[in-house]
């Protein structure tokens, strides 16, 4: 997609949203089935259903998804869509490259072995390795909206309100 093919598909999206704002939020969805065997969980993704199960390092057999490993991949697709529209609506030239993710997490927290560890990642770190000929103050500009922009890096850093409800089924 080039510059003229984007702005023809969100100009009226962005002048919509100008002029209704209610219309520009959205409800995204997921859900997962518990009634498999096993210690798992069925996310129907849109695209493929998934199975979640425990990482090895909390006691799976490495034959499943783990959930961290997708939010990991989350932040790499997501990242990597926007960092592909803001080249491409700053018409940045950019040959390729590779989005990577990675994440520390300590097992003791999630297996309730030691109360004072955390539960969930310490620290991630978000990579772009860009095959470009542009120079260093157009890629800390892509970067920088990137930054900016990425819904799923936002939320880690920014998190949102949330709630949690359980109700029985009768």
């Amino acid at each position: 997609m080039d510059l003229d093919a984007l702005r023809a598909v969100q100009a009226p999206l962005k002048e919509r949203y100008r002029h209704e704002p209610e219309a520009a939020v959205v409800t995204l969805r997921a859900s997962g089935d518990l009634s498999g065997e096993g210690i798992a969980c069925s996310v129907e993704t849109g695209r493929a259903l998934v199975e979640a199960g425990l990482h090895p390092a909390s006691g799976g057999d490495g034959s499943l998804a783990c959930s961290g490993d997708m939010l990991l991949q989350a932040l790499v697709a997501c990242a990597g869509v926007t960092l592909r529209a803001v080249a491409t609506a700053l018409e940045f030239r950019l040959n390729g490259g590779t989005v990577t993710a990675e994440g520390d997490l300590d097992f003791r927290g999630t297996l309730g072995v030691d109360k004072a560890a955390s539960v969930g990642f310490r620290e991630v770190r978000l990579r772009f390795h860009l095959d470009t000929d542009e120079p260093e103050e157009r890629v800390a500009t892509l970067t920088r909206l990137t930054e900016r922009y990425c819904v799923v890096l936002q939320t880690l850093r920014t998190p949102p309100a949330l709630a949690v409800d359980a109700t029985r089924v009768d």
